[in-house]
């Protein structure tokens, strides 16, 4: 089925949108008289990103002891201990899917 602007017409007595602006229920909007100033906030957001930026990933004194672990033979997986935060990473990426549903 094929629509055109010709075949739809309106409905009752209803405003056209574009002709009218938008009123609230008390009458016309009132003036734009707030404003947001979000230089400081933003200000903020840049410290802490370079903080982070300095931030290492991985501590280096622990990542020679584990090295030194395994090649030395004493490094030992704990199974149990990995299923265990696996399963607590897919429960906080199923909580924080939901949540933002």
């Amino acid at each position: 089925m094929k629509i055109d602007n010709a075949s739809h017409k309106s409905i009752g007595s209803l405003p056209n949108a574009r002709a009218h602006p938008a009123k609230g229920p008390a009458g016309p909007a009132a003036p734009a008289a707030a404003t947001v100033d979000i230089s400081s906030a933003a200000g903020r957001m840049h410290e802490i990103e370079s903080m982070l930026a300095n931030v290492p990933l991985a501590d280096p004194a622990r990542v020679a002891e584990i090295r030194q672990a395994i090649a030395e033979g004493r490094f030992r997986v704990d199974a149990e201990k990995v299923a265990d935060g696996l399963i607590e990473s897919v429960r906080q990426m199923l909580a924080a899917q939901s949540g933002a549903a």
